[in-house]
């Protein structure tokens, strides 16, 4: 069963996808307004602590 920040990290990747496909800005790889720089910075902070946490279990 994944654990906590596991399922952040995952809400926030899908949050960003959603307002990529939305946003006439946005691309899945760059944000190009506000919102898209929030949610992409906030998937790209939790992914890394998840990593982080996984690297440190070896």
């Amino acid at each position: 069963m994944p654990d906590d920040l596991h399922r952040r990290y995952q809400a926030a990747h899908l949050a960003y996808q959603a307002h990529a496909d939305a946003c006439q800005g946005c691309t899945r790889d760059t944000p190009n307004c506000q919102d898209g720089q929030r949610l992409r910075e906030s998937f790209t902070r939790l992914q890394d602590a998840y990593l982080t946490r996984q690297r440190s279990k070896r």
